[in-house]
């Protein structure tokens, strides 16, 4: 790819972040840290920063860098490629879950077969293998990993994450991040001012995953988070068809809140009590929607 349509891709995906609620007016925006997180080196970064600053997007202060701006240019965070991408990889994942390609292909199959590029399949399967349902096979092809694709294995896996995840925060090497806990309420905050229409369904999902991951994470126990890890994997694709609403957003974040405020005041118990409740809602609330969509 060239350095210059790097440095686009670089920008819209910092439009995304900014748009997600990751990055708020005036934070700023570390360059060695897109880097990393991105997999790329720090002058295409800095490139793509550079684009923002021409929109506005982002302000450039000397000597002290990168920061989004305290007041974004109308339509500023419309997105660009993002969907077109997102729709692609809707399409991947939904013949993934309606069993409509096999376990493995080759890139030459996928591209035969969607009518991709060489360049956005290899985007796409690498987004499908950073999301932990697809991996690259030894020697030749890639290879589609198991998930959830039906009501009672859905209806498991929430079995389970009630029974494991308030364990989690009692288990003896439970320790408060406090730190860590700023970072997930600022995220939560955000997502309750952000309209919900403006965003991905993945993207909603993997704020809610990156919340109750990293409460497993406190519990000094990496057996928790491991298997937190792989049952979130195996649900995603189901509950990526699923619409968030306004209310239904509302309601996560506001008790992903209580959650976070519960363990800042060193009531750990009541805590996992009250995620054990916030998880038998979500429970009981998505179930008629896995049964609407084993049925589509």
């Amino acid at each position: 790819m060239r350095n210059a349509d790097l440095a686009v891709k670089i920008s819209n995906r910092v439009v995304q972040d900014i748009a997600e609620g990751r990055f708020g007016p005036g934070d700023k925006m570390v360059t060695q840290s897109l880097a990393d997180r991105l997999g790329v080196s720090r002058t295409p970064v800095r490139n793509a920063l550079d684009l923002l600053v021409g929109r506005g997007i982002l302000d450039l202060v000397p000597n002290r860098g990168y920061f989004v701006a305290r007041e974004l240019p109308e339509g500023a965070l419309a997105r660009t490629d993002v969907e077109d991408e997102t729709t692609e990889y809707q399409r991947l994942a939904e013949d993934w879950i309606r069993d409509r390609i096999p376990e493995t292909l080759t890139e030459l199959a996928l591209r035969d077969r969607y009518g991709w590029t060489k360049a956005r399949t290899l985007e796409l399967l690498a987004r499908a293998q950073r999301e932990g349902w697809v991996e690259r096979k030894e020697g030749y092809g890639w290879r589609f990993l198991p998930v959830a694709k039906t009501p009672e294995a859905f209806d498991q896996i929430y079995r389970l994450r009630i029974a494991l995840e308030p364990a989690a925060l009692l288990e003896p090497g439970f320790r408060v991040d406090r730190a860590r806990l700023a970072e997930l309420a600022t995220i939560q905050r955000r997502l309750l001012e952000t309209d919900p229409e403006s965003l991905p369904n993945e993207t909603m999902l993997g704020h809610g995953a990156q919340f109750h991951e990293a409460l497993c994470a406190m519990s000094g126990n990496p057996f928790f988070l491991m298997s937190l890890e792989r049952v979130n994997r195996m649900r995603r694709l189901m509950e990526y068809r699923a619409r968030v609403n306004s209310a239904r957003l509302r309601a996560e974040c506001s008790e992903h809140l209580e959650i976070i405020a519960l363990l800042e005041a060193g009531r750990v118990a009541d805590a996992s009590g009250r995620l054990h409740r916030h998880l038998v809602d979500a429970r009981d609330r998505k179930a008629p929607n896995a049964r609407a969509w084993a049925e589509r």
